[in-house]
């Protein structure tokens, strides 16, 4: 449901509710909520909220923190306690924006909005009691006067956190609803909503003619065939004709691992496996919602890793699109395969500047949790659009190193290389050096999102429940701005 977001000034609106940004030191607030400061049960600390019921009317008090450290962060926070307090409620919410915070209006306004929808986000969609169910935040209104400046920011963070939610419905859909046929319904519904949008799905068929035997292997042991997910965005006037912004994403719909199956306990999260696929589905979506003057090409590989009759072995050696050989040490290191033959696809399909989103390494979420994706690039000005995006957006990245001689963790006795490593070393680079043997000419980045892409409890943020959180819309997004 998108959110509807206006601007007017706060005596002006009927709401269900009136939110004050509350920052540290305590001071200037308004007189409904300084008698509780003063008793100390508002001290405005970030991610506080306090729910107040004065003459009629619901106040809320949220906090942000110190006041020399408010940022982007901080206010998103602001925006999902409050969406919490009011999960009884719904309805309209004006938010008061701040002129004292050391936060533009304009970002102010966006970080709120988004923050309030994203933390208002609930995944309990198959739930049959509707009762119990929290509400949510129909109407956003920025209390100030209107700008077009603020109009804009934040009709575009409403319009993200949208497609960041969709993202989260799609990792959180239950395997037997979402496997790749189903994924490719979806992106064809998504792609018939914009005018210069258009999908297409690969079937085995097409992807044996092109020579993919890694996407095909790995989806060999379902009875639910693989498909390469292929959406185009291909705007009037693009300001720069020459670049294709390239997005490749891994989509095991479900991963059980294969014949090197994984353990039983936690095994349901593995429908989330495919959370850098809708992530990459839904932010080609976000571009072409913005209508930004950028060619765009999403590739997502989607596949079921299952064991069965003819799954693929340890043991076997695959070829890819490209030629190279690929000896299979491990069938549950199966994301770097479908990407392989998918960076390819993307680079064939003239991609100049390709980012690839996959949930791949549990090392990596021993290395930074459930914040930070780790990411690799091949060309260091790529890089830097990308940490600073990161930055930007929310969707937080921290660079990691590509050196050829972790190459030599992948050099295989039989192939080309193989799949993995028998020592338990520097698993997400060795990743990375298998991927850019895919990865073509030009800027190439690979980023690992499996700590920040599926979750399994809140994150203390804007983040608030478990399962898909839309990982790579608003990266996505904003690096693509920084391309027109």
């Amino acid at each position: 449901m998108r959110v509807a977001v206006d601007i007017a000034l706060p005596e002006q609106t009927r709401a269900d509710a009136t939110a004050f940004i509350v920052a540290q030191p305590l001071e200037g607030l308004d007189p409904r909520l300084a008698a509780v400061a003063e008793s100390g049960e508002l001290r405005g600390e970030r991610g506080e909220a306090i729910l107040l019921h004065r003459d009629g009317e619901r106040v809320l008090g949220v906090g942000v923190g110190k006041l020399e450290e408010v940022d982007l962060d901080a206010l998103r926070t602001a925006g999902a306690a409050a969406a919490g307090e009011l999960a009884r409620v719904g309805g309209t919410l004006v938010w008061v924006l701040d002129e004292r915070l050391p936060v533009p209006l304009a970002d102010q306004a966006a970080a709120l909005v988004e923050g309030t929808i994203i933390g208002g986000y609930s995944p309990g969609r198959w739930k049959t009691r509707e009762d119990g169910g929290p509400k949510q935040i129909e109407r956003i209104v920025l209390g100030h006067f209107e700008t077009q400046e603020l109009r804009d920011a934040a009709e575009r963070a409403s319009l993200l956190a949208e497609r960041t939610n969709r993202a989260r419905d799609l990792a959180n859909m239950p395997p037997n609803e979402l496997y790749p046929a189903t994924l490719a319904e979806q992106a064809s519904a998504l792609a018939d909503e914009h005018a210069h949008l258009s999908a297409e799905a690969l079937t085995p068929e097409r992807m044996e003619e092109l020579g993919m035997g890694a996407l095909l292997a790995v989806g060999r042991g379902s009875r639910h065939e693989p498909r390469l997910i292929v959406l185009r965005y291909e705007p009037p006037g693009p300001t720069r004709p020459d670049v294709v912004l390239g997005l490749v994403g891994k989509a095991i719909t479900f991963d059980a691992g294969g014949i090197s199956i994984k353990p039983a306990g936690g095994m349901e999260a593995m429908k989330g496996d495919m959370a850098g696929g809708a992530g990459a589905l839904h932010g080609i979506g976000a571009i072409a919602a913005l209508g930004l003057p950028v060619r765009a090409l999403a590739v997502v590989a989607a596949a079921e890793n299952l064991p069965g009759g003819d799954a693929f072995r340890p043991g076997d050696i695959l070829t890819a699109a490209n030629g190279k050989t690929i000896e299979i040490i491990n069938t549950d290191a199966e994301g770097r395969l479908v990407l392989a033959d998918a960076l390819w696809y993307a680079r064939r399909e003239g991609a100049t500047h390709i980012i690839d989103l996959a949930t791949l390494t549990g090392a990596m979420v021993l290395a930074l949790g459930d914040l930070y994706a780790g990411f690799f690039a091949n060309d260091a000005a790529w890089r830097d659009r990308i940490v600073a995006a990161g930055d930007r957006s929310g969707d937080l990245v921290w660079p990691f190193p590509l050196h050829p001689r972790y190459r030599r963790y992948v050099d295989s006795a039989y192939a080309d290389m193989k799949n993995g490593s028998t020592l338990r070393e520097g698993g997400p680079a060795l990743a990375a050096e298998f991927l850019q043997e895919f990865a073509g000419e030009g800027p190439w980045a690979h980023v690992d999102m499996a700590g920040p892409g599926f979750i399994d409890r809140s994150r203390g943020d804007y983040l608030r429940v478990p399962g898909g959180t839309g990982y790579g819309v608003r990266l996505i997004a904003e690096l693509a701005t920084g391309l027109t």
